[in-house]
């Protein structure tokens, strides 16, 4: 990485493997590895960010209800402490929670990501308590140090009907409300939209929510990292039914809304829509619906098959391409007043 030229390096903290009983005093063996990783980065002339959490739970954790119980929250808000104790003199920024969407939705929701459950309830609870614990953190890394940069890494996307009906504009909205906005507003704004709590209304009352929860939760963040892969486009259900709010799926509330696959649009080997202006479009979106805080793409890319040819190579020109357009996206949003400070 310093021969590239990099002058700063992302990576992950591994709840688990410094903290393995959720609770406690730490993993000696567990910090040794990530402060010998800071010490060499440091000595390398390269910014360590840290992110504090993703997706790896501790089992005693995730044994006593997980990211549905609030106490996971409180017990998120001890660990950061902990590894503030033990990095905090070498590490400036730090994200506390990678794609709370992910977390929440595809982890309780859908059960595609552990802990593999499909209940859509506590799948509505898990978001808030994840969006909690990143507040939680907030004031915990504030309180040990008061120049700490700290935000959250959201995944977002740009979000398009699919048609012009208003069915379809529907859709569109309670996609972009789960997928953005849900989070946005409640980091940003303090509060949670009211379009996307009546969408959600069939499956939770929200009273896990308590008194000062909202505040916490938009504990002022230095930055706003953003993770971009593709665009949504969405239409309204074939046939208008009822949610079940026992379908496994990422979409509470609106697991009848379809996606739809553009005929013509190049793909990565994962089916996702590579759409560069989508994410110029996002990050407009952003600095113009959320002012003054800074924006950071922490995460953009894309899956493709590598072929070996007979030299033992590989020529990787849609990656290359991939990456052309994503950073062209990126200067196009600059140039029209986003303040974006960097590309990972």
């Amino acid at each position: 990485m310093a021969d590239l030229g990099f002058t700063a390096y992302r990576f992950s903290i591994g709840w688990p493997r410094v903290q393995p009983g959720g609770t406690g005093p730490g993993n000696p063996a567990g910090f040794d590895f990530y402060q010998r990783l800071v010490d060499e980065l440091l000595n390398h002339g390269i910014e360590p960010w840290v992110t504090l959490y993703h997706w790896d739970l501790p089992q005693p954790l995730e044994d006593a209800g997980g990211w549905p119980e609030r106490d996971t929250a409180y017990r998120f808000a001890d660990y950061v402490t902990l590894v503030h104790s033990r990095l905090g003199d070498r590490v400036r920024r730090w994200i506390t929670i990678n794609e709370p969407w992910c977390v929440s939705f595809l982890g309780y929701g859908s059960g595609v990501h552990a802990p593999g459950r499909r209940e859509s309830a506590a799948a509505v609870r898990a978001a808030h308590h994840v969006l909690l614990a990143h507040g939680l953190g907030v004031r915990a890394l504030r309180e040990a140090d008061s120049q700490a940069e700290v935000g959250p890494a959201l995944n977002l996307y740009a979000v398009s009907a699919a048609g012009d009906s208003a069915e379809d504009a529907d859709a569109a909205r309670r996609i972009d409300g789960l997928a953005n906005r849900m989070w946005l507003d409640a980091v940003l704004l303090g509060t949670y939209p009211q379009d996307v709590v009546s969408d959600l209304a069939p499956i939770s009352d929200f009273g896990h929510v308590r008194d000062g929860d909202m505040e916490i939760i938009s504990s002022p963040s230095t930055f706003l990292a953003i993770n971009y892969y593709s665009r949504y486009v969405v239409a309204a259900p074939v046939a208008v039914s009822p949610c079940d709010p026992a379908v496994a799926s990422p979409w509470p509330g609106s697991e009848n809304v379809r996606f739809v696959s553009r005929e013509g649009v190049p793909v990565t080997a994962m089916g996702w829509e590579i759409d560069a202006p989508g994410l110029t479009e996002t990050l407009l979106r952003v600095s113009r619906e959320y002012p003054s805080i800074p924006l950071f793409i922490t995460e953009n890319g894309a899956a493709l098959d590598d072929v070996v040819d007979h030299n033992g190579e590989v020529h990787d020109p849609e990656r290359v391409a991939y990456l052309d357009a994503h950073l062209r996206a990126c200067h196009e949003a600059i140039s029209e007043g986003v303040p974006l400070g960097g590309y990972f």
